[in-house]
């Protein structure tokens, strides 16, 4: 904690607390008088200029040229947001009404409906990193469709089911494809299709060739498949962030933000960092390391899979943002995801 903070004054504190809450709840500058109407402080309007030019000079505030009031910097909400926010819970009647909204019969349809969830409720872009998919099967089957083609059905280990076509150059029995599917399933469900690729040419000598060529080939399609079945990162809500003023006043800053909502990589990298730390993590403008991102907040928190982590869940607006809201909000969604998935 830096010597500023430390030397804090409560009244500063409670001067600067009120300062963030007004400005959050009407987006204006806040002057003096607003501030010694809700700080509950018997302070006088000079006594207030004292306090609000010390906290300027620490970098907690900050004086727009167009008014005479002040506006949180990134510094004072980060501040704010550590030490001085009262957390709202949600109470069991929202997290009921969200539980129920994270139902599906598919990973991909849950992780759309978490994201839809938090654009919904906060009315910024809601976004969800996808569960790191083990590149592996839980079953597998074969349907033979023509001479030269067989249908791969393939069960995920997160339950999903994947259709493939593969070309055969040989036409397979249905018995052949039976005996095939139950290899496999019996010998190597749970394994990585590397792993299975490279113990499958030593282990099954006795096999015929063709019948290795198979195997082989529903190796290649089911990886393909585990690779392609999903966006890395969902997005939902986007347009919520043209309707908040500070941000759509800048359209250039407002086209690098959509950019980066198309291209998703910047996103990953701070979604990934969130899942390696445990509970609600917040990146207030700059510190989330993306220029696109300095005039947002980015509040984010992981979700889980058999105790493993396996994903991010998160919110993306303006750093002006209900914070003791959002942050429940996010926290709730990512439990309730992790639960949903579990019971899958």
């Amino acid at each position: 904690m830096s010597a500023d903070i430390a030397n804090l004054s409560e009244r500063a504190q409670i001067l600067l607390k009120t300062l963030v809450e007004r400005y959050i709840a009407e987006g204006q500058p806040v002057g003096s008088r607003a501030l010694s109407k809700y700080s509950g402080l018997d302070l006088s309007p000079a006594s207030i200029r004292n306090v609000m030019a010390d906290l300027e000079e620490m970098g907690f505030i900050a004086s727009p040229h167009t008014s005479a009031g002040r506006i949180p910097t990134a510094r004072g909400y980060r501040f704010f947001v550590d030490t001085l926010l009262k957390i709202k819970p949600l109470d069991t009647v929202q997290i009921n009404q969200l539980e129920g909204q994270l139902h599906a019969e598919n990973t991909q349809k849950l992780v759309t409906s978490a994201s839809q969830i938090l654009s919904d409720l906060t009315h910024f872009a809601g976004v969800v990193m996808t569960p790191r998919r083990s590149a592996g099967f839980r079953h597998i089957e074969f349907l033979k469709l023509s001479e030269t083609r067989i249908l791969l059905i393939l069960v995920t280990p997160e339950g999903d089911v994947q259709n493939r076509i593969i070309f055969t150059d040989k036409s397979y029995s249905s018995s052949e494809l039976v005996e095939a599917a139950n290899i496999l399933n019996r010998n190597y469900a749970g394994l990585t299709f590397d792993e299975i690729r490279k113990r499958i040419h030593d282990e099954l000598r006795q096999l015929r060739e063709d019948m290795t060529r198979l195997m082989t080939a529903a190796l290649d399609a089911g990886n393909k498949a585990a690779s392609e079945s999903a966006e890395e990162v969902v997005i939902s809500g986007e347009g919520n962030l043209l309707d908040i003023q500070e941000l759509s006043s800048n359209m250039s800053n407002l086209k690098k933000l959509f950019e980066l909502f198309e291209r998703k990589t910047g996103l990953l990298q701070i979604l990934d960092i969130s899942s390696r730390a445990h509970g609600v993590q917040i990146f207030i403008g700059g510190e989330s390391g993306l220029a696109p991102l300095d005039e947002c907040s980015v509040v984010t928190a992981p979700y889980e899979v058999d105790g493993q982590i396996v994903g991010t869940v998160g919110v993306i607006g303006p750093t002006r943002m209900a914070y003791e809201r959002v942050i429940p909000i996010v926290d709730i969604t990512a439990k309730l995801l992790s639960s949903a998935l579990a019971q899958r």
